[in-house]
């Protein structure tokens, strides 16, 4: 009777160390996926990303925390847990990645913003140095035509000048030429009344009076 009541008491240790065994093997995959998640849910990069395939990771540990080790069940649904904490890390990192290549993008994008922008301001100082110098060498055109107009107009003035001198000095070449004649004329016309009145003088002299003789006595 008393081996009987030994060989029970160690059957009954036994059952209960291979259960607690089981429950610490239980506690222990349970500690561990759902440490694995608490790492993620607080890392500063990745604990923003993957919120549903977090959600159904826990929900499948918590599913697995409703069987026992020894239940066919706890097998298929730590498998489950173990696969959706996976795909809660991949998501998560995944989700990252696409985060960094939008970002990547948006300055890529920002970067071609702003070149096109510096393009284009450039362009427009470009253009405008154009127009401005278009418009200096359109004043200089201007001013150069005007100065044209202004010179020719001086020369149309000189020459008309020069023509109305040449004018002039042949009108007193030709009063000059007048006056010389008629001085001319005058003097031969002097010398001729010269002349002739030398000659009336030797040809018809003036005749002088003869002296009456006297008497020899006196009468």
């Amino acid at each position: 009777m008393k081996r009987t009541t030994i060989l029970l008491s160690a059957l009954v240790l036994a059952v209960f160390s291979a259960g607690s065994a089981m429950a610490a093997t239980d506690d222990l995959d349970i500690r561990r996926l759902n440490s694995s998640l608490d790492q993620l849910s607080a890392d500063p990069v990745l604990g923003g990303y993957a919120q549903a395939e977090q959600a159904r990771a826990r929900e499948a540990i918590n599913q697995m925390a409703q069987f026992k080790p020894k239940d066919k069940e706890h097998a298929h649904y730590l498998y489950i847990a173990e696969r959706r904490v996976d795909i809660a890390k991949a998501m998560a990192q995944f989700q990252d990645a696409q985060s960094k290549s939008a970002q990547l993008d948006r300055e890529h994008d920002s970067i071609l913003l702003e070149a096109s922008r510096l393009d284009a301001e450039m362009a427009r100082r470009q253009l405008e140095q154009q127009r401005a110098q278009n418009q200096m060498i359109q004043e200089e055109a201007a001013r150069l035509q005007q100065q044209g107009v202004e010179y020719s107009q001086a020369l149309d003035q000189a020459k008309a000048e020069g023509d109305k001198a040449r004018q002039v000095a042949a009108a007193q070449a030709k009063v000059a030429n007048a006056a010389k004649k008629q001085a001319a004329l005058a003097e031969a016309a002097a010398r001729a009344m010269r002349d002739a009145s030398s000659s009336d003088g030797a040809a018809d002299p003036t005749p002088t009076p003869k002296k009456t003789k006297k008497s020899s006595n006196g009468n």
